[in-house]
């Protein structure tokens, strides 16, 4: 599985950091090898040995069932996710409240037939709407729906309604844990509050590095000037005030049509695959090795993100171990500055642009 981290995950110790005394630990250690957890044992016991620490401290009933719901939850889209991995996949935000009527219900629908003939599987919020637009376009079989429990208004589409990949939850922050998780790019249509959250978290987590830059589309109906208002506020009360950075709005693209939209995601994977840190330094994973020249630009246009030495083009590290599947793929590694993401995704675009060796 691609951590959806670009390796900050990875690089956590998979070795056991808790205790309780050593009679506990090791009946905890015995339990977790009488029950055949193969891979990873330690974690499994470290949170085991975290659940007995929360009946320690004596926690309320609220904290425990909300830690408790949250990681079941967790679990079980882990699961579901768990036999698609390898599909790419697009996540789809918009409003719940756009009736069949609206032209932008159709072109989320053509967006997610699009994608899935480029063989990506179709995320939503399983409702209605926008969501319920892109589920028809990408059909049941290429259809995952994270749906909210609400008081009113959410219910799953027709679509992914009784479907095993229709996953429910409980609280917003474990679905858009998995929203973020389980896909390669995002779509965001017109809609409220829920979408504007949705698409704020994404590009904060870009934004700070605390998530893999991925593609970001904004689309609309023809004609639509959604985002663009949207681009405005940005640009009049964020960017003029200092609150972000000129480099922030390279993190997403408005897009004019659904062509455009598709080609910009197919774009993003046509030579980068990956990337991971692994300690200070970034490895981006490619398709194809570049020429000598395409690196020597790389080095010059982006001389600025480099904090040592240079990029430097090799192969896997002993560290990406995990990752068999791409074991054989070049690599470019670097020691960047961790600032700027938005020049990050200006790199990788340089690379899917870059000469082939």
């Amino acid at each position: 599985m691609e951590d959806f981290t670009a390796g900050l995950t990875h690089e956590q110790s998979s070795r056991r950091q808790s205790s309780i005394d050593p009679p506990f630990d090791e009946r905890v250690r015995q339990l977790v090898a009488d029950w055949g957890a193969e891979k990873s044992p330690e974690l499994i016991e470290e949170m085991i040995i975290t659940a007995l620490k929360m009946a320690r401290d004596g926690m309320g009933t609220g904290d425990l069932k909300l830690m408790n719901r949250s990681l079941k939850e967790m679990r079980y889209a882990a699961k579901v996710f768990s036999d698609y991995r390898q599909f790419r996949k697009v996540c789809v935000f918009g409003s719940a409240r756009t009736p069949p009527s609206e032209a932008q219900y159709a072109v989320a629908e053509e967006f997610a037939r699009e994608m899935v003939r480029h063989n990506y599987m179709v995320i939503t919020g399983g409702g209605d709407g926008i969501m319920g637009a892109a589920q028809a376009g990408a059909g049941r079989e290429h259809s995952f729906g994270l749906n909210i429990r609400l008081p009113f208004e959410q219910h799953a589409n027709a679509t992914i309604e009784g479907d095993r990949k229709l996953i429910n939850f409980n609280y917003f922050f474990t679905r858009k844990l998995n929203f973020v998780k389980e896909t390669h790019a995002f779509a965001l249509f017109p809609g409220g509050f829920g979408t504007m959250d949705e698409g704020f978290e994404v590009l904060t987590l870009m934004q700070t590095g605390k998530a893999r830059i991925i593609p970001v589309v904004l689309l609309d109906r023809p004609g639509g000037t959604y985002w663009q208002t949207w681009l405005e506020f940005l640009t009049e009360h964020l960017f003029k005030f200092g609150y972000v950075g000129a480099d922030d709005f390279q993190l997403f693209k408005i897009v004019p049509n659904v062509n455009e939209a598709v080609a910009e995601i197919l774009r993003f994977y046509s030579i980068y695959q990956s990337s991971r840190w692994v300690g200070q330094e970034l490895v981006i994973r490619l398709g194809r090795k570049l020429s000598g020249k395409a690196l020597t630009e790389l080095n010059r246009e982006f001389a600025d993100i480099v904090r040592a030495g240079e990029i430097v083009q090799g192969s896997a590290l002993r560290q990406e171990k995990n990752e068999p599947d791409i074991w054989d793929l070049p690599r470019l590694i670097f020691t960047p500055h961790r600032r700027s993401f938005g020049r990050f995704r200006q790199l990788i675009d340089a690379i899917n642009r870059a000469d082939v060796a």
